[in-house]
């Protein structure tokens, strides 16, 4: 199937469903902070194996935080409508879930999710520095890149926008995560192979650390109709646990550094 797009606007179209990997660009203007956030406890049963993987993996990297320096790292998120919670309720996004996970691990962070629906690299390039000097984190992740590819942005303009965001992080202080995004296989071999390599060669170019594709085993899932919205295009509850557990060792590993 063949997405239909518009390349340029404030709110392209995106009619292609997720069974085709398609990326929306989302244009609610929302930024909500989290800080220490403790929700019911609760856990999408499809995402029980991953977390278990995960958390041997990770359990280094815990005991190492628990010995450090109790003062709270604030973790800055710049992301789209994939942290954003679009078409979700409010509280059952994976930044949610992630600010609930820490309180339960009694890790010394708080969040502040700065993610908007509907952004772009070059929306979080303009933004960054301002949200650097009011919030002071430790660390930044940074999840976008998606509408860019929806836009049909050039793919040197991404990662220049990428680096360009890692490295006033950097300058500011903090470590930087960055949560890399594919698209799918009809955008053409060239370009998915050249967008996934946006992320890698920034993620090296800077030495920061790098999960290679944030929607794994959710928009690539044997079901993955059932991880999504009924638009097709947008994660849903299920799919959240999953997306948080494909950062979580990544993240406490910044954490300890």
């Amino acid at each position: 199937m063949h997405c239909n797009r518009r390349l340029a606007g404030p709110s392209p179209e995106h009619t292609c469903p997720w069974s085709n990997w398609a990326f929306a660009a989302l244009v609610t203007s929302s930024i909500f902070v989290i800080t220490m956030l403790v929700f019911t406890p609760a856990r999408a049963a499809s995402s029980t194996d991953a977390y278990t993987a995960n958390t041997s993996s990770a359990k280094a990297s815990l005991s190492s935080i628990a010995t450090q320096d109790t003062t709270a790292t604030r973790i800055l998120i710049v992301g789209d409508s994939i942290s954003a919670e679009y078409g979700l309720k409010r509280g059952s996004g994976w930044v949610a879930l992630l600010s609930q996970r820490i309180a339960q691990q009694r890790i010394a962070a708080s969040i502040i999710n700065a993610s908007i629906s509907g952004d772009t690299t070059a929306g979080g390039r303009s933004r960054l520095a301002s949200l650097l000097r009011k919030h002071k984190p430790g660390l930044v992740v940074i999840e976008l890149g998606a509408n860019d590819a929806l836009r049909g942005l050039p793919l040197n303009m991404t990662q220049a926008n990428l680096t360009t965001m890692v490295n006033v992080s950097q300058t500011s202080g903090a470590k930087v995560l960055l949560l890399g995004m594919q698209v799918p296989p009809n955008y053409g071999q060239f370009y998915t192979e050249e967008f996934a390599n946006v992320f890698a060669n920034t993620a090296q170019s800077m030495g920061v650390s790098l999960v290679p594709f944030f929607l794994n085993n959710v928009a690539n899932a044997a079901d993955a109709p059932r991880l999504f919205q009924a638009d097709r295009i947008h994660p849903n509850e299920l799919a959240q646990p999953i997306m948080l557990n494909n950062m979580w060792p990544a993240l406490i590993r910044e954490l300890a550094r």
